[in-house]
This record gives structure tokens, C-alpha cells and sequence, in this order.
């Protein structure tokens, strides 16, 4: 019997493998191989429930227990070491065919009472099986105890631990601490829970103080949460806080000791206190630390060894440290074991006179007992058995006899746990059989001798990558591609002989080559995972993306290689999975996203410490969303000047949350506070208290104090209302006339402004102030002058006159006024010029006036006035100003500039009339600034970057276009075009010929010109008018003869007789057939069979009376006369329009 299967395994593992080998791959016997029917078996346990059982109090309890063998076994319970009798308990049944107990309590019970161990019996008649004991016990999810939490205040950099101290569970909660709004509180370095659940600060800092650090505690049975009463922190802060060296938070003192067992998980933990955060390192005393096996966790606080094993036990050492010093603690480990096996009995298979053993080694710390028994029962209970020998862990068969199978059981044990395994002795007497393989493997009945082939050649294969084990199972380790195959598996014995096949197949792993990385994201961004994937080319491979082990569905941007999460907010935060699977195995990477957003408004603002001019502001930092705040923004409201606006106050580093607020006097404050992170600031807190300062006298001289006319006989006195500190602010003001030896004039006003009257136009005057209330007198300010008002100037500047006229420039020169007159602050002599017109002929210019300012004291004072349009005349005068008046002009002057150089002509236009010439269009200039003589064309040929020779050509002013003939069409050119008055050319205009296409070209064609159009037009006509003809022929077909079924039948009423004696037909119809026709199944009209053709003569179907009827009607018996006639229908001309129609 021959069987053949191809399997496919990869041949490397999701990380690289040095020299390219893979996982061993293992062949072995069936995936769960069924016992025929006519083979006789001891029981088999195949499935049981857990050594340690906890079940849910709200669920039934389900305890298993199957078992396979032939005859189909029975089973039975014993409770805490006695036999358990269902039958008496109504809650409790056994499932059909199996030993699995259901105990319901629909009808009342409580499941504690069914607490217990339980042990599980299978048996038939060739032996009976255990169970491993199963110790039964309800979960329990205790409620929190009921506390009073007090405040807990701490200084900042100090430790603290906050407790957490869940209730005792079973199994025990997993806990976690969160705030108010149900979100992780952040941990780091500094912040982190310990093994134990509490929350460990190193040092606290101002942002740690919050209301709401609460400790929860999930049961995993119920699915519940429970949460303690919430702790809150309060932090007193200082600007300056002291460094501290580290110690330990946990554990205390110097050494501490752990035991562990061996395989289990070893945990061991260091947190410490101090300012700067310390840093926490481990090392093993006397060797190196397990590198495969070792991880750090909780940012370097926890050593983990996964599996441990004896050689992990000794002195582990933990040092913190930081700039100030450092600390260590030692943890002494033992690694004790549960009994584990070395060798674990299998089943044998013995045919008659055979002879096997069974071993049953195992190992412990302490070393375990070994006890055997046989179908449950001690084996020393047994008579003596000549065939059975036992030695320690090991019994010996010689000459087994039909009849002597059995199940035996191996109990290893110590006082950290047991082992119990069955192995049935099976005597059969049959020739070896193939059961189930699953690659490579085969299992028989009455084994003999396996042999096991590659490709059917060779030896048989163990040793060096491959090894063989007694059962027939073949183990392949670190498979490569070399190793596909077909493997055939040959099983001997004295009762004959069985093989099997399997095809292996050896496939590239599937695995992620570029990993997705942790990322942190501004709330409403865009972010993006990448997952690029490498697998075999054959194998069909899918991605999918998890969050928090959750499936992702719609809504999110996936492709091949990466996953878009656009306008990120909280919900988006956690870990995302990549997976990427093949139809033989699969890889994944995980990669957290950290959403940050503006922090929380600042909450509870608090006032103390009151003073004259300060107050202690203390408020709680909200919620940071896990981009630390930076800087507190203070910022206050008064009631009295601005009320309800918010003005800036002062800002604070981010690690201060109490602060000393310095303040003016006599003010009813309120303040708020807004926290700024680097994604941006939070709300304003809600407004603390009002707080009003005491009042003082003024500290401070008003600002901005000056004295100015705003009449030709008064002075107003201005200043900034300033420094209020007290009720019933007034002010005093003292002036007096410079350098009169006059006494001081005083007046006292509330106000910002006093004026004094009855002065002489403008004055200088000295003038002081003084701020009061009713708590005294600020200080005096200095003396300031100010002026009484201006006047319109008494005198206008006289005697203007121009010199060195040019172009566009002019020297101007006048005689300047007494500074008496100008009755005022002399500001400048202004000049009022305009362009009255151009001496071009017919030029219209623009007359707006422009000004230009001249300072000088100097009694005959001059200046240029530049920027004037050549050849042209202007007018100017000018008067002398102070800040508010100006004088009468004085004397008009014209004078006319030169002639200058033209700006550049206007409107240039470069385009094409034909395919080899360019022709260039322009108009005068806007300004020709003198008269134009003409224009100057300059043009170079273009050859890339390079330019040609130039070539020069000039034109009359009239002139106003040029026409270049192109030696190809591809040919390019740069003009430069200026025009020219006597003095000279003008200003420039260059433009280099574009690429003209055909199009082009026809776009500056007038076609309605040319004879290839006029003649297309005419043909159209014609031929137009040749369609006309056609149709009006084809309209009156038939014209003047009527024709009929029977020329012998009357006339028709509707048939009327012209004078000339022929008929006109009238149809109803343009397509009715002729009467006496008949119509074809398909429609068509066939000849009348009276028609006219049958008077025509010869095969050409016409019929002639007196010539008018050539022609005219010509009907074809059938195709072949058709074809016959065309020449002869040609000879009619009317015939020849037909053919045209």
C-alpha cells in the first residue's frame, strides 16, 4: 500500500539564518492516527482538562476527559482521592461515549461546593488509563475595599510611590492605572509601574499633579473592571530645585533573594528614586548575562529571562546611577524544577515472543520519585511477572504472551509538582500496516525495522542533517532546497513488510524586510506604516493590518506595501499589527502610534500668599496628550480700564505650576492660564478669583507730555493716562513762557488734555506735570518746551528763477524769507511745478501739479528739480510753509526743456505672411521727447546661445513696418528697435522671432483672396446646383402621362385633361405601386403584367410613342436584364442625370 502526499515548509525562519539553513523540520506519524477497527487497543487519554482548572462561577462546569481504544473504554471519577458517584448528584451528568463531566446549576448549587481535585478513569478490557489530577477551583473577582483616599502632596524632585494594593483574585487581576478620561497615564523613565501594581514616581515634577491617578484591575474569568478611589496629587513647586542621589524604591536594602522554576518566566525588578532620573544597568556576577534569553522591559527597570534553566540561578546586580552618584542591589536566584522529562514512556506494539521496554526518566530540582502503575493501581499490588521486569525507571518485556496487554502509568514527583504518563503494552499478532503520515512519517503495527530512502536511492537516511527515531518519524533540521524530495518510509517485521511516500517541497520564507516604526502624530495629520513584503514567488501571499489585535476594515488607506491613516485623532492611538501570511507560514511586526494634540486647559487655579503687590497663582497642568508642555502663559483681566479683555501677564517654564505673580497697584485682578506644547496652545483655563491690590501714590511720570497750538492764539498740553495705583487720580500742570522770567501758571485736572488761551502766535513755552491721588504725589517730570499755535506766513519767497535748463533737469534759485514771518516752525520752501504742454506739435499732456520740497536757511537758497519730460514747457512757483500754513506764491516761472532721446516704440508685433518672410509692425512712442527723424532697426541672426553678424536699417518716421526674407523656415532672428530724435536713438525694444507653424502662417493669409479658394467655391456651387436639377426631376417622374393597369379603362374623376391634350397623373402617394401591381413577400413592387415594357422593342425596356417617353419609364424583368440595358440607358441625357442622382 503506497500513499503519496506534497507537502511545502519554508527553508529559513522569519529572521535570517546564517549559511541560508531553516527551522528543523520534523516528518512524524499521523496528525492524530484512528485505530482500525479490528485492531484490539488499551485506553488512550487523548484529552483532558488543565492540571490547574479555574472555571467562571457563571458558566456550568465542564471538566474533560476522552479517551480512545478498542472496545470503546468506560470511565469513572474520584474527588479528592475517593470514588465520585454521579449517579447520586442530579447537577451533574457525563457526556455519551466519553468521560467528560457537566455539572449544571440551573437548579440551584453554588459551584464552590464543587471545589476539589478530580481524576479521570478509562478503561476496557485490555487495560484501563489516568487522567492527571485536576484541581477544580472558582474564580473570584472580590470587590475593592471601601477607603478613604487623603490628598497626597509631595514637593517637587521628591520620590513617591502611589499604592495600588488590588484585591486578591483567582486568578489575579492584571492591573493598570488610568485618569478620568479612561487614558493610560504616560510612563517612562521617570513614571512607571512596578510588578506589584503601584506607580512609582522617581521624582516629581509640577505636570504630575493631577486629581485623578486611579488604579484598575481587570479580572480576566468575569471580564470586569474595577477601579480604585482616584489619588490626588498636589505639587508645591520652587524655582529652583534640588538635585538628590539615587536610591531604591524597590527593593529595599542591599540584597534580596528570588526563587523561580525552571521553564517558568524570571522577573526580577529595580526602581530607584533621584534628581536627574537615574539610569538603571544589570549584570550577572561571575559570567555574562543570558543574551538569546534576556530581555529589558519598563525602560531597563525589569529583567526578564524567559525559560529559565539551571544555569541562569546566581547573583544578578542592579546599579542606578545618575551624575551625583550611584547605588546597587543585589538578587540572589535559585532555580528549583518541577519534575520534567528526559525520557517519557511511548506506546509499544509487540508482536507475540517480542521483546521492548518502557522508560520512564525525568529530572527535578529536587530530584523527583519515580512510581509505576499498572491500569491505575500500584504495579507493586501485582503478582510477580517472569516476562516483566522492573528496574528504577525502567520495565523490561521478554517473550510477551497474547493477553498480557496493559496500561501503565508513570508518576514522577517532588514537592514542586508531578508528572503522570500512560503507555500502553499492546501484544497483537498482524503484519505491519501503514497508519496516517503526515510528511514523511510512518506508524505501524508489530514494528520490526524502518527504512528510510530519498528519491529512491541510497542508504537509509540518519545522521548529519537528518535523524531517524525509533517510531519511524524522520526529522529534517534547518531544511534547504536541497532537501525537496520524494521520501519513502519502508517498515519490516516477521509478518511482512509496508512502505509509504511523501513529496517535499522546500519554499523561500515569507518575511517583512521593511518594518513599520513607531511614529508620533499631530491630531488631524497624516501618517503612514509601511510593511514591504518578500516571499516565494509561487505561494499566494495576503496583508492584513490590525490595531490592538484588531482587525482593520473600511475607512483606512491600504495598499500592498503600507497603511495610511489620514486625519489622525485619539481613537487612531495603539499598535498596529502588519501580517503578512502564506498558505505554509507567516510573519508579523508590530509598530505603535502615539497621537499628540494641544494639552488640556489648566484646571483648579488657586491664589495664596497675598501681598501688596503679589500673589502665589497654583493651578493643575491638564492633560499634556503626550507632547510635553513647554511654557504657562498668565494672562489677567481688570475690571476698570479694558474690562473683559485679557491681556498678557507673564509666561513660566512648563515644569512650573505655582508661581509668584508680580502686579500694579490698585487693580481687581482675575487671572487664567493657558499651557503650550510643540503642537500648539490649550484653552484658557477658567479665571481664578478676583484679587485687588492695594492702592499708593503714583509711581510713575505720565508719559508722551507736549504742548502744541491747535489755534493761532492757544496751546494744548497732552500727556498718557498712566499709573492710576489709587482712587481720585488728578494731575498738575505748570507752564509759563520761555525765557520771560515769568511765574509758573498752574492748573489741577483729571483729564489728559488742558488748553491755554489768549497766547501769542507760536511761543515757546516750558511746561512739567505731576501725577496724584489720594495716597500722595508721584514725581515731577522734567521740563518740556512746547509751542502755542501757527499762522499763515506774513512773507512769500521772492524772486525765483531758473538757470542750466536741460532735458530733464533744471536748476532753481530764489531769495528766502525772514524766519519771523513764517509765523510758525519753519518746515520747507515747497515748489509747485506742472507740464503746461510739449512742443511736439499735437501731443496732449497731463497738467496735474507735483511739489518738491526744499530745506535751507540760507538767504538766496537753491536746488535741482529732475525727473522732467523733455521738450516740453512748464510753469512753477513757490511758497514757504510751517506745519499747518502755507505762504502766497511767489512770481510764476515757464521755461522749456531740450529735446531728448525717444522712449521705445509702442505696440511692436512680429508675425508671418508667408512660409520664408517675418514682417515687423510698431507704433510711435507714447513720448517721442523731440522730434523724431526717423527709426533704427538692428537685427542678428540666432544660432542657440550664439548671435550673427549684425545688420543695420533705418526708416523715415513714417515708416512704420519691415519685411525679412528667412533663408529657411527654421531660421530665427533678434531685432532690436529704437527710435530717433536729434540728440539721438531712444530707448530699446528687443524681441527674438517665436516658431511659427503652418498654422500660423494661415492664420495671416486673407483667403477670401486667393484663386485656389474662389475656384473651390465655384465647384461647390455647381455642384449644388446639379443636386437641385436631380431632385426636381426626380419629383416629377411621370410628368404628363398617367399610367394604368388596362390602357382600356375609363379616366379616373381625378385625372384631368390639360389644354394640350396630355393627363396629368396625381398620386396620393409618393411610393403607392401601380394599380394591377403586385406586391413581393419582401415588399418590393413587381411589373405590372400590362406594363409598358411590353410595347418597348428589343431587350432595351423602352418604350418610344413620340419621343417624350425615352426613357422615362424603364423597368427590369430581373438583375441579369439590368446589367444588359445599362448602355443603352446611357444614351438618354435625362438617363445620364439619373445616374447622377
Amino acid at each position: 500500500m503506497v500513499c503519496s502526499r506534497v507537502q511545502s515548509i519554508r527553508d529559513a525562519y522569519q529572521y535570517p539564518q546564517v549559511g541560508g539553513h531553516g527551522p528543523p523540520w520534523i516528518a512524524t506519524s499521523g496528525w492524530g492516527w484512528g485505530v482500525a477497527s479490528s485492531i484490539k487497543q488499551p485506553p488512550t487519554i487523548i484529552k483532558q482538562s488543565v492540571k490547574d482548572y479555574i472555571v467562571d462561577p457563571r458558566d456550568n462546569i465542564i471538566i474533560e476527559c476522552e479517551a480512545k481504544g478498542n472496545p470503546v473504554p468506560t470511565f469513572s471519577w474520584r474527588r479528592n482521592g475517593k470514588f465520585f458517584n454521579i449517579g447520586k448528584d442530579p447537577r451533574v451528568t457525563m457526556r455519551k461515549r466519553s468521560g467528560t463531566l457537566e455539572i449544571g446549576f440551573r437548579s440551584g448549587g453554588r459551584p464552590e461546593d464543587y471545589e476539589g481535585e478530580y481524576q479521570c478513569f478509562a478503561s476496557n478490557d485490555f487495560g484501563g488509563a489516568l487522567s492527571n489530577k485536576i484541581l477544580l477551583r472558582v474564580s473570584k473577582a472580590p470587590l475593592w475595599p471601601k477607603e478613604v483616599l487623603e490628598p497626597v502632596s509631595v514637593t517637587e524632585g521628591s520620590p513617591l510611590v502611589l499604592p495600588c494594593n488590588p484585591p486578591p483574585g483567582l486568578p489575579p487581576p492584571f492591573t493598570f492605572w488610568m485618569d478620568s478620561g479612561m487614558s493610560p497615564i504616560p510612563q517612562d523613565k521617570r513614571v512607571s509601574m512596578g510588578l506589584n501594581g503601584d506607580l512609582y514616581f522617581s521624582n516629581v515634577l509640577a505636570r504630575d499633579a493631577h486629581t485623578d491617578y486611579s488604579c484598575n484591575a481587570r479580572f480576566l474569568f468575569t471580564h470586569t473592571i474595577q477601579q480604585k478611589n482616584p489619588f490626588t496629587l498636589k505639587v508645591q513647586t520652587s524655582r529652583k530645585v534640588a538635585e538628590s542621589t539615587p536610591t531604591f524604591l524597590s527593593p529595599s536594602g542591599t540584597e534580596s533573594s528570588k526563587m523561580v522554576l525552571r521553564d517558568e518566566q524570571l522577573l526580577l525588578e529595580c526602581i530607584a528614586a533621584g534628581l536627574p532620573t537615574p539610569t538603571i544597568k544589570w549584570f550577572k556576577k561571575g559570567g555574562d548575562l543570558p543574551g538569546r534569553k534576556v530581555k529589558f522591559e519598563n525602560y531597563n527597570k525589569t529583567l526578564k529571562i524567559i525559560n529559565v534553566s539551571e544555569e541562569d540561578a546566581g547573583e544578578y546586580v542592579c546599579m542606578a546611577n545618575n551624575h551625583l552618584g550611584s547605588i546597587r542591589h543585589s538578587i540572589f536566584v535559585q532555580i528549583k524544577a518541577a519534575p520534567y522529562w528526559l525520557d517519557k514512556p511511548s506506546d509499544l506494539v509487540l508482536a507475540p515472543d517480542e521483546n521492548g521496554r518502557l522508560v520512564c526518566r525525568a529530572n527535578g530540582n529536587p530530584k523527583p520519585n519515580i512510581q509505576w502503575l499498572i491500569n491505575g493501581h500500584p504495579i507493586e499490588g501485582y503478582p510477580p511477572n517472569p516476562n516483566r521486569q522492573v528496574l528504577g525507571d525502567t520495565i523490561i518485556f521478554r517473550s510477551v504472551q497474547i493477553g498480557s496487554s496493559a496500561v501503565y502509568q508513570c508518576n514522577a514527583s517532588n514537592q514542586h509538582g508531578y508528572l503522570l504518563a500512560n503507555a500502553f503494552v499492546s501484544v497483537l499478532d498482524m503484519p505491519p500496516r501503514m497508519l496516517e503520515i503526515r510528511v514523511l512519517a510512518s506508524s505501524t503495527e508489530n514494528p520490526h525495522q524502518f527504512f528510510l530512502f530519498k528519491n529512491g536511492q541510497g542508504s537509509g537516511l540518519d545522521g548529519g542533517q537528518y535523524r531517524a527515531y525509533i517510531n519511524g518519524t524522520l526529522e529534517i533540521k534547518r531544511a534547504r532546497a536541497e532537501d525537496e524530495g520524494t521520501y519513502t518510509c519502508v517498515a519490516n517485521s516477521i509478518l511482512g513488510t509496508a512502505e509509504n511516500q511523501v513529496r517535499l517541497e522546500v519554499k523561500e520564507p515569507t518575511r517583512i524586510v521593511r518594518l513599520p516604526e513607531h511614529q508620533s502624530a499631530v491630531r488631524g495629520s497624516t501618517t503612514r506604516f509601511d510593511c514591504k513584503v518578500k516571499s516565494d514567488p509561487s505561494l499566494t501571499v495576503t496583508v492584513a493590518w490590525m490595531k490592538d489585535d484588531k482587525p482593520l476594515y473600511l475607512g483606512w488607506r491600504k495598499d500592498e506595501e503600507s497603511l495610511t491613516i489620514p486625519n489622525v485623532n485619539e481613537g487612531d492611538e495603539g499598535t498596529y499589527t502588519c501580517t503578512v501570511k502564506s498558505e505554509i507560514d507567516q510573519d508579523s511586526a508590530s509598530a505603535r502610534l502615539t497621537v499628540l494634540d494641544r494639552p488640556d486647559a489648566p484646571m483648579d487655579l488657586d491664589l495664596s500668599d497675598p501681598a501688596a503687590r503679589s500673589v502665589r497663582l497654583t493651578w493643575i497642568p491638564g492633560n499634556d496628550h503626550r507632547s510635553p508642555i513647554t511654557e504657562f502663559l498668565v494672562q489677567f483681566e481688570e475690571d476698570r480700564w479694558e474690562p473683559g479683555r485679557w491681556q498678557k501677564l507673564s509666561s513660566y517654564p512648563g515644569d512650573l505650576n505655582s508661581v509668584i505673580l508680580q502686579l500694579a497697584p490698585f487693580v481687581n485682578y482675575q487671572f487664567r492660564v493657558i499651557a503650550i506644547n510643540s503642537v500648539g496652545q490649550s484653552p484658557p483655563s477658567g479665571p481664578s478669583p478676583r484679587y485687588k491690590t492695594s492702592g499708593a501714590a503714583p509711581d510713575a511720570i505720565p508719559r508722551g507730555l507736549r504742548g502744541s497750538g491747535s489755534k493761532k492764539d492757544n496751546m494744548e498740553i497732552t500727556w498718557e493716562v498712566r499709573c492710576v495705583n489709587g482712587p481720585n487720580l488728578h494731575y498738575s500742570i505748570w507752564w509759563r513762557r520761555k525765557d520771560s522770567g515769568e511765574e509758573w501758571s498752574n492748573v489741577t485736572t483729571v483729564g489728559s488734555k488742558h488748553v491755554v488761551h489768549n497766547t501769542e502766535t507760536y511761543v515757546p513755552y516750558e511746561i512739567k506735570i505731576q501725577a496724584r491721588n489720594e495716597f500722595g504725589s508721584g514725581p515731577e517730570s522734567n521740563v518740556v518746551i512746547g509751542y502755542s499755535g501757527e499762522d499763515k506766513p506774513s512773507d512769500a519767497p521772492t524772486d525765483l528763477r531758473v538757470s542750466k535748463v536741460d532735458s530733464t533737469k533744471v536748476n532753481i534759485h530764489w531769495k528766502s524769507v525772514n524766519p519771523n514771518t513764517v509765523r510758525g516752525e519753519f518746515k520747507e520752501y515747497r515748489l509747485y511745478y506742472w507740464r503746461e504742454s510739449s512742443q511736439v506739435p499735437g501731443l496732449i499732456v497731463n497738467k496735474e501739479k507735483k511739489t518738491k520740497g526744499f530745506y535751507s536757511t540760507m538767504a538766496e537758497p537753491s536746488g535741482i528739480l529732475s525727473d522732467l519730460v523733455p521738450y516740453s514747457k512748464y510753469k512753477m512757483f513757490m511758497v514757504v510753509a510751517n506745519n499747518h500754513f502755507e505762504s502766497s506764491p511767489s512770481n510764476t516761472v515757464e521755461f522749456n526743456t531740450k529735446e531728448g532721446v525717444p522712449d521705445a516704440p509702442r505696440a511692436v508685433r512680429m508675425h508671418s505672411k508667408s512660409l520664408d518672410t517675418i514682417s515687423l509692425e510698431w507704433e510711435k512712442p507714447l513720448e517721442p521727447n523731440g522730434i523724431l527723424i526717423g527709426y533704427q532697426l538692428k537685427y542678428q541672426r540666432v544660432n542657440g546661445s550664439r548671435l550673427g553678424r549684425p545688420h543695420l536699417e533705418t526708416f523715415l518716421p513714417n515708416v512704420t513696418e519691415f519685411t525679412l526674407r528667412l533663408p529657411d523656415r527654421s531660421t530665427r532672428y533678434k531685432f532690436f528697435l529704437s527710435a530717433m530724435t536729434q540728440v539721438g536713438a531712444g530707448e530699446v525694444y528687443a524681441e527674438e522671432t517665436p516658431h511659427f507653424t503652418n498654422e500660423a502662417y494661415i492664420d495671416h493669409v486673407d483667403i477670401a483672396t486667393q484663386g485656389w479658394f474662389i475656384g473651390l467655391m465655384c465647384a461647390i456651387a455647381l455642384i449644388i446646383l446639379i443636386l437641385l436639377i436631380v431632385c426636381f426631376i426626380k419629383r416629377s417622374r411621370g410628368g404628363k402621362y398617367p399610367v394604368r393597369d388596362k390602357k382600356d379603362l375609363p379616366l379616373d374623376p381625378v385625372d384631368q385633361k390639360d389644354p394640350d391634350g396630355s393627363f396629368d397623373y396625381h398620386s396620393d402617394e409618393d411610393n403607392k405601386p401601380l394599380q394591377g401591381s403586385q406586391t413581393s413577400l419582401d415588399g418590393n413592387v413587381k411589373e405590372s403584367d400590362d406594363s409598358l415594357v411590353d410595347y418597348g422593342e428589343g431587350g432595351d425596356g423602352q418604350f418610344n410613342e413620340d419621343g417624350s417617353f425615352i426613357g422615362q419609364y424603364t423597368v427590369k424583368k430581373d438583375k441579369d436584364e439590368t446589367e444588359g440595358n445599362e448602355s443603352s440607358e446611357a444614351t438618354s441625357p435625362v438617363n445620364a442625370i439619373y445616374s447622377l442622382a
